[in-house]
């Protein structure tokens, strides 16, 4: 009763390790018979087995109370009254934003600030453009980064250069 129990606690790399030891290990007579070592490999395999379903059956015990467990969570989100309220709430609040932001965009006066911001944008960017070709042009004459204002300062200036993307063959 007591190699029945000592093999249970052993775990399955221990017997593994048993059985080879007693298959590989010399006899103190030195010729024990095959059937003997035979039955100790048995045993050590049977035990093994038994570990191993053990363990097979825990883990599949534990996989289901996994399973129930997450369902239970899953269920209590899905039946809190408050949590379902709230994201109720939160959609409607969400489609009325979307409702609010699409009639303001269509209202008169957004419709004109937008069409004076690309005005002003295009503008911008013309001047931009030609300030820049002035300033080219300064450096060239003078090698300088700054230029005197009407009001007697000095202005700052940088000269950057941008490569534009190169122009398909086609076009050429």
């Amino acid at each position: 009763m007591t190699d029945t129990n000592d093999s249970q606690l052993k775990s399955g790399d221990d017997l593994v390790a048993d059985a080879l030891a007693q298959t590989s290990a010399p006899t103190i007579d030195g010729e024990e018979d095959e059937v003997a070592q035979s039955d100790k490999v048995a045993q050590a395999l049977t035990a093994l087995q038994n570990v191993i379903e053990r363990n097979a059956n825990e883990l599949n015990q534990i996989n289901d109370e996994l399973k129930h467990k997450r369902e239970s969570l899953k269920n209590v989100f899905e039946n809190d009254q408050e949590l379902s309220v709230a994201e109720e709430q939160a959609k409607t609040f969400s489609n009325q934003v979307k409702e609010r932001r699409a009639k303001l965009q269509a209202d008169p006066q957004s419709t004109s600030l937008k069409v004076d911001i690309g005005e002003l944008s295009e503008r911008k960017k013309e001047i931009e453009e030609t300030l820049s070709n002035h300033l080219v042009n300064y450096y060239q004459l003078t090698h300088s980064t700054s230029f005197d204002t009407s009001d007697g300062d000095q202005w700052e200036f940088k000269i950057q250069a941008r490569v534009k993307p190169r122009k398909s063959r086609s076009e050429e």
